[in-house]
């Protein structure tokens, strides 16, 4: 679907271009891309949500943001943001001109392009219909004859007056002043039955919120993008266009979804919940030595969710595989680390705090975070050497081997026999450390939302789609056949 619209919309720039230039040539007038380098800021309208932006110390930081401000950078002009919550606010404005665009998470609706035009899309969501776990699930909204609250002037709200002509009794309140968490918040407090969300937000707020039941979904697949003003002209609609053609073609799409949705899976209520119920009896016994073992260069609830996934913090946690402690150290690596006790729960802690710390040294110092973080969390599972071999694999397949979103598609290659015998170190339970990494990765974000940090540590920044790249098999199967026809002809020179 999305990529069908960019081939549509290459066409379209290309008139639209031509056109435009026309127009500038007759009338000498300034574009509204030449007015923008020329004041060099561009004034964005946002709004406040865990998949669009949100305001901390730093100051802004998330998926769109993170977006915007790449189009910042390759406009040459600095970013001025606009944050409001009322989204009938933010379409007029950008209908009226008053703001440059709109990057705030917007549905791409039937009757918000008779107003706006929208640029290219960059994520696919679908409307879910939330309720309270425990309470009685609805089937359809023949069923909905409790309070349903939703955000005023949402796509939810377009989609409720289109399923109203089938269920004329259905009825529902809008709210301009809430945000969806917020509506998700009133759920869980049992002041609303039911509302409406994207399938985005509700993924992420339900790693901290497991009671947030999915009754059924709401709309079918549907896209989200920048929404422009109609009747300017279409100098910033077209660049734009080149923009996310770009950063589609060269991967930053894709490696910035996976960097804020990567470690989301399918949901698990029970894990959820027990995961909860452990933050609330096991942590605090040993949040000191997570605490100390930290130091000044990790956040404590990172080696937290380590140790949550390594034992469920259990110290006397065992494995077949002889592994033992909190953080599940292997005989020799407790050895090498001075660990005396690997049942000692801060011994454990702090071994594992320096055998991560190890680990990541040997991570090629030109790969940034979070990449590195998740290399060495894959070594620190299924060893270094395996995670070498993934990483050659990579590069073999012509891919990039200093990203984790490409390298985690190689790693459960090492399973099959006729890729681990091409490889150095051999057989690797390779899926491991995918889930691995995932798991951690998720605990984290739940602790961040619930523990406090440390002091004066920088919180690890976090990052569902990855259509754009190549199955791995695939890739790497193409490439080995290559360099195979390549080593046959060298052998054949020889002879």
């Amino acid at each position: 679907m999305i990529t069908s619209f960019y081939k549509k919309l290459g066409f379209l720039a290309l008139i639209i271009f031509s056109f435009g230039g026309l127009v500038s040539c007759d009338y000498q007038q300034k574009t509204q891309l030449e007015r923008i380098q020329e004041q060099g800021y561009i004034k964005v309208y946002s709004r406040i949500s865990p998949t669009t932006m949100s305001v901390g110390e730093k100051g802004f930081s998330g998926f769109e943001y993170e977006l915007v401000k790449l189009f910042a950078e390759d406009l040459g002009v600095r970013l001025e943001i606009v944050t409001h919550n009322d989204i009938a606010k933010i379409l007029n404005e950008v209908e009226q001109g008053k703001v440059d665009f709109a990057a705030a998470g917007l549905t791409v609706t039937r009757q918000r392009q008779e107003r706006l035009r929208f640029g290219p899309p960059y994520q696919n969501i679908t409307s879910k219909l939330v309720y309270l776990k425990g309470n009685d699930r609805p089937r359809d909204f023949s069923q909905i004859d409790e309070q349903l609250t939703i955000i005023a002037n949402s796509s939810h709200s377009e989609d409720l007056y289109d399923i109203q002509k089938d269920y004329p009794e259905l009825s529902w309140t809008e709210r301009s002043d809430l945000t969806s968490q917020d509506l998700l918040d009133m759920v869980l407090a049992g002041e609303i039955q039911y509302t409406i969300v994207d399938s985005n937000e509700l993924d992420l707020m339900r790693q901290v919120q497991p009671e947030l039941a999915v009754a059924f979904s709401v709309s079918e697949p549907e896209e989200l993008a920048w929404a422009f003003n109609k009747n300017g002209d279409n100098s910033l609609f077209i660049k734009a266009i080149e923009f996310f053609s770009k950063i589609r073609e060269d991967g930053t799409l894709s490696y910035l979804v996976e960097r804020y949705y990567g470690h989301l899976s399918k949901f698990d209520y029970v894990g959820s919940r027990a995961f909860h119920r452990a933050i609330e009896s096991k942590l605090p016994e040993f949040k000191p030595f997570f605490y100390e073992a930290a130091g000044d260069d990790l956040d404590w609830r990172f080696l937290a969710a380590m140790g949550y996934q390594e034992s469920h913090w259990e110290p006397d946690a065992r494995s077949p595989t002889g592994v033992r402690g909190l953080m599940m150290l292997t005989l020799d690596t407790a050895g090498q680390l001075g660990i005396e006790n690997r049942l000692d729960p801060e011994q454990s802690i702090m071994g594992g705090a320096d055998y991560f710390r190890l680990m990541k040294k040997k991570i090629p110092e030109r790969i940034g975070d979070p990449d590195r973080t998740w290399f060495a969390l894959a070594g620190y599972n299924v060893g270094f050497g395996h995670l070498e071999d993934a990483r050659r694999l990579a590069d073999q397949a012509g891919e990039n081997p200093d990203k984790w979103l490409v390298v985690k598609k190689f790693l459960p290659l090492l399973r099959q026999k006729k890729w681990y015998s091409k490889t150095r170190f051999g057989y690797a339970r390779g899926d491991e450390p995918v889930k691995y990494v995932n798991n951690i990765r998720r605990y984290y974000q739940v602790l961040k939302k619930v523990a406090e940090p440390k002091p004066g540590i920088i919180e690890l920044e976090e990052e569902t789609t990855e259509e754009d790249i190549e199955p791995a098999e695939e890739v790497i199967e193409e490439a080995m056949e290559q360099q195979g026809d390549v080593d046959a002809e060298e052998e054949a020179d020889k002879q």
